[in-house]
């Protein structure tokens, strides 16, 4: 069973003047799937909070995936991106660029989105909209790929070749 570590990045979340409906609709699915939420919390659009974040749940409490919904956005306070863009090592640019060409199908705007993914250590960082809806379509799209790609990173599986 794969752990998750879920982060949702709002200011008004963190505020507690919105309710994280995306974080939920991540956890829902997740578990669903057979994963295990190791932990899910809700920061503000900062970068430092959410690098240093990212880096304790990869290195410290060894999650296998780490999921963030918000902040990947054009608002000066969208930093989702950056912050993990600093604590990566390696790019998996394929996952969100699956997520942009699935979501551009439903609508325009998903070329707005500035999500990146990549590797830290044996934790694969996916950055997902903000948006419940564009959440459960972008990651209900991704959850079956995504097993075989953490099989691949945690050493249980050698090969992405189809037989």
């Amino acid at each position: 069973m794969f752990k998750v570590g879920i982060i949702t990045a709002s200011d008004k979340g963190y505020a507690h003047e919105r309710v994280d409906e995306s974080g939920k609709v991540i956890k829902e699915i997740v578990e669903k799937n057979g994963y295990s939420v190791a932990k899910y919390l809700v920061l503000p659009d900062d970068e430092a909070m959410l690098s240093k974040e990212m880096i304790y749940m990869s290195d410290e409490m060894k999650v296998n995936l780490i999921l963030t919904t918000g902040g990947t956005g054009f608002s000066e306070r969208d930093v989702t991106p950056e912050a993990t863009l600093k604590v990566v090592d390696k790019l998996a640019p394929g996952i969100v660029e699956a997520i942009r060409h699935y979501s551009l199908s439903i609508t325009k705007r998903a070329m707005l989105s500035r999500a990146v993914s990549g590797i830290r250590n044996k934790t694969l960082i996916i950055n997902l909209p903000g948006s419940p809806k564009a959440v459960r379509e972008s990651l209900e799209y991704i959850i079956d790929t995504l097993q075989h790609g953490l099989e691949i990173l945690q050493g249980i599986a050698s090969e992405c070749a189809r037989k």
